[in-house]
């Protein structure tokens, strides 16, 4: 095997909390991820000479030693003492900066594509603990699913995820939000209003999508609709159109709303697409990196 290609799966959160900042400052977090159905396809061919090479569809992301492909490939070269170069050619059909996690997807993807084909053996758990050196939404995205994660992300207690005939609308509106940014405008001390994860749990265990759907509360949305409107108009699009509830996913921009029926989150979509080009119906998905065929 010299060449290998894999799913490298989104994901939205159903809730996010932020319960304090780490001296090192990463903040402490409580939240549920939920990976979908929407996916970057990930190449990675075997070359001879020492290079790691990235190509993409995409004029968004950098193609260099700032792209975690890059470092994920890096690192696992480095750690194992590989003399061999991959090229790397991305795929991308997750929108870039958009709060669902495509970076850590990808490098996940790069992770788990180099585990398999340099036969390195190493067990998911292991390949967890090597992607969290890349960042903490990398570690969940390697096996996707469901998870409560704590800590500053990387701590995951699987959880039962939404059911396959929730259908998910996604629009990203055409704007850039830094994490980063977001982030440094939230102090815990300040929330005054956070998710009860504990009945978010309870309502996806019991398959109860609706009291998800009105219940589910992510802190940063405020942070990032005050000084982007535009995430309300389409949350209330969404709501006045059947959408169960809606929501802001990570920190942003991207909103997504639940639906009971594949056929309003579709009329939905055709409206959302007027203004945003970036509008996706998936559903979610148990799985987070997959070896294409």
């Amino acid at each position: 095997m010299n060449s290998i290609t894999l799913k490298s799966r989104a994901k939205i959160n159903l809730s996010i909390d932020v319960l304090g900042k780490r001296q090192d400052g990463y903040h402490l977090v409580e939240m549920i991820m939920q990976t979908i159905d929407l996916y970057d396809l990930i190449e990675i061919n075997e070359k001879d000479n020492d290079q790691i090479t990235i190509k993409s569809t995409s004029d968004e992301i950098p193609l260099d030693c700032n792209n975690l492909v890059y470092k994920a490939a890096n690192l696992i070269k480095k750690t194992f003492n590989i003399n061999k170069g991959v090229e790397i050619h991305i795929r991308k059909n997750i929108p870039v900066a958009a709060g669902m996690a495509g970076g850590s997807s990808n490098a996940a993807a790069v992770l788990v594509g180099l585990n398999k084909l340099w036969n390195l053996n190493l067990s998911n758990q292991q390949l967890e603990k090597i992607g969290l050196k890349l960042g903490a939404d990398v570690p969940f995205c390697i096996n996707g699913g469901a998870v409560l994660a704590s800590g500053i992300g990387e701590e995951l207690t699987p959880i039962k995820g939404l059911t396959k005939d929730v259908c998910i609308l996604v629009c990203k509106p055409d704007l850039f939000v830094s994490t980063k940014e977001v982030y440094e405008c939230i102090d815990s001390k300040d929330i005054d209003k956070r998710p009860n994860n504990k009945f978010l749990i309870e309502c996806l265990k019991n398959e109860d999508t609706r009291q998800l759907a009105e219940n589910m509360f992510n802190v940063l949305e405020g942070v990032t609709m005050d000084k982007h409107p535009v995430i309300q108009q389409i949350k209330d699009i969404m709501t006045n159109n059947r959408a169960l509830g809606a929501m802001m996913s990570g920190s942003g921009p991207t909103v997504f709303g639940l639906y009971e029926n594949r056929e309003d989150a579709v009329k939905c979509k055709a409206i959302l697409e007027k203004q945003f080009k970036q509008t996706f119906v998936v559903a979610c998905e148990e799985k987070g990196v997959e070896v294409n065929g």
